[in-house]
């Protein structure tokens, strides 16, 4: 069988780079096209040398009706307000698509335009895409020719509130993310914040009220607990490359009567009894993000707090990973009827 052919928009930011590592252990993947406007002409390899001899392609700046006649697939890393206008060319011209900006995200197109304020210039195409947490909609996944790929704090926050959201044994007016990102999640570019000084040995928060990820966990939240609800989210910087660290907190519900360390533990392990990518912890094991860096893992445990009534949920993740890339890596296998696990066994080492 001919291998599926991927062309990646976008291929030298962080994220297009992590797709690049990733397809290329795909044993079902060729590329077609790496695209760079900025790196035009120059091989991959020489912006990410660590890739010599692995993915030499020459980057070209080819048009996007072309790259998509060419392509089985086209994995989108580009801009929010861009990948909406972009998109739609792809999907016309005959390929699949993967897009990793924020359009396609939101069922509800007053809340995407709210958060982002942005006018959506194909919004029809909000109730075909599908939002990509595998574990969430893989059977949705199958037949999809859109596929919004999550947010890696929205990844990180859900998987651990999914089984209690769910069974319905969290107050959902109680629901507080207190998330921490590694400093590749601001992307790959020049600014004065993000530089070596400016973040090494610094730890501050950002976006504080109305960051745009809320109304995103929002919206799935609700999904999973089939009502309505609001959360507090409040995003912080800290002085590592990549990985995501959760601390959630939420009063169980009136019905969570049997609340303990056990349980919680316990919901955990028959939730994603399944699911080889969602590590759920032993007890007193806890997630950190060395632990799960470099691959497509998520890790999950909680306990809960009987002084304070308080239940606290926390995960881990590599923001490129599970938060990004190789997550899209495990919906294109959806996607296309292979293991889910093909191409991301293989993990960086410590």
């Amino acid at each position: 069988m001919s291998k599926i052919k991927v062309s990646i928009i976008g291929a030298t930011g962080y994220v297009g780079a992590e797709l690049v590592r990733g397809f290329a252990c795909h044993p079902e993947v060729e590329f077609k096209y790496l695209t760079s406007r900025s790196f035009e002409g120059q091989k991959f390899s020489d912006i990410y040398p660590v890739l010599r001899g692995v993915c030499d392609m020459t980057l070209t700046n080819t048009d996007y009706e072309t790259v998509a006649k060419e392509s089985d697939l086209v994995v989108t890393a580009l801009p929010h307000g861009v990948s909406s206008k972009t998109v739609p060319v792809l999907l016309e011209n005959g390929c699949r698509v993967i897009d990793h900006s924020g359009d396609f995200r939101y069922k509800d197109l007053a809340t995407y335009e709210r958060s982002y304020k942005l006018e959506h210039p194909h919004p029809e195409l909000l109730k075909e895409a599908v939002y990509g947490i595998p574990e969430f909609y893989r059977d949705e996944l199958r037949n999809a020719k859109l596929v919004a790929n999550p947010g890696c704090y929205p990844t990180c926050s859900l998987i651990a509130l999914a089984p209690f959201l769910k069974a319905g044994l969290l107050d959902t007016t109680s629901i507080i993310i207190n998330a921490v990102s590694g400093v590749s999640g601001a992307g790959r570019k020049e600014s004065l914040p993000y530089s070596f000084c400016e973040m090494d040995e610094n730890y501050k928060p950002y976006g504080v009220v109305g960051h745009r990820h809320t109304t995103e966990i929002e919206e799935q939240a609700s999904f999973l607990a089939g009502t309505p609800l609001k959360l507090s989210f409040t995003p912080h910087l800290a002085p590592f490359k990549r990985g995501m660290l959760n601390t959630i907190y939420a009063k169980p519900s009136a019905s969570f009567t049997d609340v303990s360390d056990e349980k919680i533990n316990a919901i955990y392990k028959e939730f994603y009894k399944d699911e080889f990518f969602v590590r759920a912890l032993d007890m007193k094991v806890f997630p950190e993000v060395k632990a799960v860096n470099g691959s497509n893992f998520i890790e999950i445990n909680g306990v809960y707090d009987k002084e304070t009534n308080l239940i606290k949920l926390f995960s881990a993740q590599d923001n490129l990973g599970k938060g990004a890339a190789l997550q899209a890596i495990q919906a294109f296998n959806a996607m296309f009827g292979f293991d889910e696990k093909t191409g991301l066994t293989l993990v960086r080492g410590v």
